[in-house]
């Protein structure tokens, strides 16, 4: 089966893919920021939470250790945090495309051309642009109460206080930087050229098929 990407082509959707998944699996995962609360370790993303607060008999507070979402968008901390949960998921969305495209690639002929190839490298610096703003959005919502509560109380807009950085952030945020730069440049060269003889045996056999067609509609 013939590939419609070149040998560079080929190193491009992998690393296409792998920077895709990376970018994506940090979006879903609560591991972008660690903290404390109650004596537990507390860890946020942007719209999920691992162990959080609730009261127990006596009024008194009690730690649920457990993962999940917040209830609704309007329930995410801050307006922020909100912002950088639509603009990353596009981002990591417009990725997972351009990469299953990519792949797709690997197994049919003539399905990405040098032109499509630079699009679709376009695209990946648009969804690592997106990707990168929403880490940048993401420091503007640790002064909210919630993440104050885990952070010592003492966090401020890039400022954390008592808690660290996790390991997705970066993840999502080198897979961003490694798709603007590598992926895009290596798309230029990914797609193949025609050759003359195909182009020109195309175009003939076109307007051959165009003139039978025109002389078929002449006849009585």
């Amino acid at each position: 089966m013939r590939s419609s990407l070149t040998l560079v082509g080929t190193l491009w959707a992998f690393l296409s893919l792998v920077t895709a998944v990376a970018s994506s699996a940090s979006y879903f995962l609560p591991y972008w920021l660690f903290g404390s609360q109650l004596g537990k370790p507390v860890s946020f993303s942007t719209f999920r939470r691992c162990n959080y607060p609730v009261r127990g008999e006596g009024q008194s507070l009690i730690m649920v250790e457990e993962c999940g979402r917040y209830a609704s968008f309007s329930a995410i901390p801050s307006l922020a945090w909100q912002m950088c949960t639509v603009v990353t998921g596009a981002g990591c969305a417009l990725l997972l495309l351009v990469a299953l495209a990519a792949v797709l690639g690997c197994c049919m002929e003539e399905l990405i051309s040098r032109m499509m190839g630079r699009c679709m490298g376009a695209a990946q610096f648009v969804g690592g642009l997106l990707i990168s703003s929403g880490c940048a959005l993401y420091p503007l919502g640790w002064n909210s109460p919630e993440i104050m509560q885990t952070c010592g109380n003492v966090s401020n807009q890039f400022q954390l206080g008592t808690c660290q950085l996790g390991w997705a952030y970066y993840c999502a945020g080198g897979g961003a930087a490694a798709a603007m730069l590598i992926c895009t440049w290596l798309s230029c060269f990914a797609g193949r050229n025609p050759k003359p003889v195909m182009l020109v045996e195309s175009i003939m056999k076109n307007t051959n098929s165009y003139t039978m067609e025109f002389d078929h509609c002449l006849k009585p």
